[in-house]
């Protein structure tokens, strides 16, 4: 064979393997509804998204979308746990179909795996009890406000605090947290996940969300490619923004509306 015609062989042995490819990146879908269920990656180690419950079960915000999502499906689910590090390899190397774990969008990650909608949010906000009435941040002018030193929330907090605010900066989460709820501080600047950690531990204190600071939503990550099935998560989606399912999983979990999402 010429060097030539071999080339011409390797290129269509080449497109081949291109068309192959791409045929089978679409059969996501067609293989859940086959085999009648589907293998979501969920957190367990990150309260109110997924934690491991007394009962030795995940439970959190993400595993309830999760379970929303086979239930409309009319699947069965395989949950599995995975951490921050080895979520978006579990898509690449077909281990789940979807994860669903507290994961943000970005240009990186934009290049290896594909996203749906937003099903959930992810913010910095201020908490305090409900007695304590706070509608603006000038309203947190004569009081005490705990936050973790160089935090997202602490640079969000120190735009945002009016003059006279009583900014009091801890040393890490654990120690913002003590100061709240042994009453060191009237008010607490934090992340989602600590906050809702903090009021599961804590019901007594009747502790709610009061103002944004920083929003930063959750999507579902999804093979690069699986554009049939990211669609029908897609329309899953935007079929529990509409009639409010979306906003009661937030609310459940961390004591808010889901609120607007980006598509």
């Amino acid at each position: 064979m010429t060097l030539s015609k071999r080339n011409f062989t390797l290129g269509l042995a080449a497109a081949a393997l291109m068309a192959a490819t791409g045929a089978q990146a679409q059969t996501a879908l067609d293989d859940v509804m086959k085999a009648k269920k589907i293998t979501i990656a969920i957190p367990t180690d990150f309260p109110p998204y997924g934690f491991v419950g007394t009962d030795l079960k995940p439970q959190g915000l993400d595993i309830d979308m999760a379970n929303y999502i086979a239930a409309k499906l009319g699947v069965a689910i395989e949950l599995a746990p995975v951490t921050s590090a080895n979520r978006i390899p579990y898509l690449q190397t077909k281990k789940a179909e979807l994860v669903i774990s507290t994961l943000g969008k970005n240009p990186e990650r934009e290049k290896v795996i594909d996203f749906t909608a937003a099903y959930s949010p992810f913010f910095q906000a201020v908490f305090a009890a409900k007695s304590l009435n706070i509608k603006s941040f000038a309203d947190l002018s004569g009081k005490s406000i705990g936050v973790t030193r160089g935090a997202i929330e602490d640079q969000e907090l120190t735009k945002l605090a009016p003059a006279g605010t009583d900014i009091k900066r801890f040393e890490d989460n654990n120690a913002t947290v003590s100061a709240f709820v042994s009453g060191q501080t009237q008010l607490i600047a934090t992340g989602a996940s600590v906050a809702g950690n903090m009021m599961g531990k804590n019901p007594q204190l009747g502790t709610e969300y009061k103002l944004l600071l920083k929003d930063s939503p959750n999507f579902i990550g999804v093979a690069k490619g699986e554009d049939k099935l990211r669609l029908k998560v897609n329309e899953i989606i935007a079929e529990g923004k509409k009639n409010g399912d979306i906003d009661k999983m937030a609310m459940k979990w961390l004591g808010r509306p889901a609120g607007d999402l980006p598509q």
